[in-house]
């Protein structure tokens, strides 16, 4: 197939052509090709509309089809041959429809912009995206559950300032993650809404004086409406920044886990031990066991939090309406999708493969007085004032401090000497597997209530 040297659709009104580095540093199409196929779906849908309306004809509506329809078949075959002198993926497919269809590949234009035409293709696009990061976010999601269900009696220590704090179930803790990963999965739902708006017929940024019927074209693209305002249809970039807020929000929660991953691997803690195939070893140390996955987890959130940040200052000195800068949307949003789905993808396989060792978490809980809360609680239940309590806990565990044992190990008449109120009773509100029984209550960490917490969770995704 032979490459167009000269772009023809606007260089009538130069009088010499465009400089080669200034052509190499315009041109977008090295970028936006990953556009063909929805450009394709949006062209076809927008000629069946001009037909309908008597804008074009019949015939050249059906030559404009058989052409796209090659074009397609090529660009999935890999042997469509881009040119830089067409500048981006518009031009490239309406220069190779032309070439086949003759007049009615140029008719294809008609009532359209290059403005309201990417603006539409990046909407269709990012909807197919968040469809399938929605579902691969409830991968992710069946994973945490799956390995949840296992381990509602294993304690751990629940941390705060990472210092031991109370004990938890270890499907207590997962669980929290599988709820930010439902509002992650609503946010994208919820942004899905304000992608799913057309803004094709918007034309360069006025509308067209031709007798177009968007709502037919966004009913055969499947848009739930069209955009509102021509002006606001080609320069608004909103829906893109809100996707990749939504989408850092993701990576910033898989950052977290991946921290408490790594820490939890490392021999200080013995947790858990991630499978072979998510790390790496050293160069120099045989013994070393590198929990790679994670850190680049961890590195690659800031990646997606810079790309935020570079399309909210894009856009924030923009006037209406469409701007070449909007040329630089693509990339950063092109790198989010990627980052993310991969993310996702390798994230709900490492978690299916995680080898939990119950008897380090079980020892670690059993460090740092963990249930010295059950014993302030228990004193307030007998009467006393919950600060009177704190005051008699804490001289308790700096005694047992003193001691070099857990609360649990003080005899009763030690106790004693902190509060009269204590009785024998209190040895099974001192163990780790009576702190969790006792918060039986919605969201709380007793096994009971977490085995309910899983059954919801699993109605959720079904």
């Amino acid at each position: 197939m032979a490459t167009m040297q000269d772009n023809q659709t606007w260089s009538g009104r130069f009088n010499e052509p465009v400089a080669e580095l200034v052509k190499r540093y315009t041109a977008s199409v090295d970028f936006d090709q990953r556009l063909a196929l929805v450009d394709i779906q949006g062209s076809l849908a927008h000629a069946q509309m001009l037909a309908e309306n008597k804008i074009i004809s019949e015939q050249d509506l059906q030559d404009i089809r058989r052409g796209l329809a090659e074009i397609e078949n090529e660009i999935i075959a890999g042997d469509f041959l881009w040119s830089l002198d067409l500048e981006d993926v518009h031009l490239n497919i309406e220069k190779r429809l032309t070439t086949l269809v003759g007049d009615a590949g140029k008719r294809l234009h008609t009532g359209r912009s290059r403005n309201d035409q990417v603006a539409t293709d990046i909407r269709l696009y990012l909807r197919n995206e968040i469809d399938n990061i929605v579902g691969l976010i409830k991968n992710l999601q069946s994973a945490l559950l799956d390995l949840a269900q296992h381990h509602t009696h294993t304690v751990m220590p629940g941390f705060t300032h990472l210092q031991v704090a109370q004990p938890v179930s270890f499907a207590h803790h997962l669980l929290a993650y599988f709820e930010m990963c439902q509002r992650d999965a609503e946010r994208f739902i919820d942004a899905r809404r304000r992608v799913n708006r057309l803004p094709l017929g918007a034309a360069a940024l006025a509308g067209t004086s031709y007798p177009i019927k968007r709502e037919r074209v966004a009913e055969l693209l499947g848009f739930e409406a069209v955009c509102q305002n021509s002006l606001d249809a080609v320069s608004d970039r909103d829906f893109a920044i809100e996707f990749t807020a939504a989408s850092a929000l993701v990576m910033t929660h898989l950052s977290r886990l991946s921290e408490e991953l790594i820490l939890w691997m490392s021999p200080r803690f013995g947790f858990i031990d991630i499978a072979d195939r998510f790390c790496t070893g050293s160069s120099i140390m045989p013994q070393k066991k590198n929990p790679d996955v994670p850190e680049l987890v961890r590195g690659k959130t800031g990646r997606v939090n810079g790309h935020l940040i570079a399309l909210l200052t894009l856009m924030k000195g923009q006037p209406l309406a469409y701007n070449k800068d909007n040329q630089e949307d693509k990339e950063p949003l092109f790198d989010t999708v990627d980052t993310l789905t991969q993310t996702l993808r390798i994230y709900a396989d490492m978690i299916a493969g995680i080898t939990v060792k119950p008897e380090a978490m079980r020892a670690a809980a059993l460090q740092g007085y963990a249930t010295a809360t059950d014993l302030a609680d228990y004193l307030v239940k007998k009467g006393l004032p919950f600060r009177d309590a704190h005051e008699a806990v804490a001289l308790a565990v700096r005694y047992a401090e003193q001691k070099g044992c857990d609360l649990a190990d003080l005899k009763l008449d030690e106790l004693l000497q902190f509060s009269a109120l204590i009785s024998d009773d209190i040895y099974g509100v001192l163990t780790l597997e009576g702190s969790l029984a006792a918060r039986n209550h919605t969201g709380g960490t007793a096994p009971k209530q977490v085995e309910i917490a899983i059954a919801r969770a699993r109605k959720l995704l079904s």
